[in-house]
């Protein structure tokens, strides 16, 4: 059982990214650090810290949960993007590490499908 991230336009063809829920949290858990806070702490992922206390566009699905909850905007999904570009261009170098490596795989995969909603204007479906 795991997590599939997908667009909404019924499309069985369309791009998706998928984790186990272990490698969905890891993957959440490196993207928070990258944006300089450590999940745990938030509330709603063990801690107390409020999510107006972080300032990131990757907000929308990071404090989102696994597999339930509202789809991503077309609009969230293109405020996501530049972000995510910059984490992987910042995080390119640090390939020799498999795990750094299966990150950055992960970000250029959530990039794609991300730009896919984007352009045909349909939301990110949590599934």
């Amino acid at each position: 059982m795991g997590l599939m991230l997908f667009p909404g336009d019924d499309d069985v063809a369309s791009p998706d990214v998928s984790w186990s829920y272990t490698g969905f949290s890891m993957f959440r858990k490196w993207l928070a650090q990258a944006e300089g806070f450590t999940l745990t702490e938030m509330n709603g992922f063990g801690g107390e810290r409020q999510w107006r206390s972080v300032s990131t566009t990757l907000a929308p699905l990071l404090n989102h949960p696994d597999d339930d909850g509202p789809d991503l905007t077309p609009a969230q999904c293109a405020a996501m993007l530049p972000r995510l570009e910059a984490i992987l261009d910042q995080r390119q170098s640090d390939d020799s590490d498999p795990v750094i490596r299966r990150r950055i795989e992960d970000v250029r995969e959530l990039i794609n499908v991300l730009r896919f909603c984007v352009d045909k204007d349909v939301e990110l479906i949590f599934g």
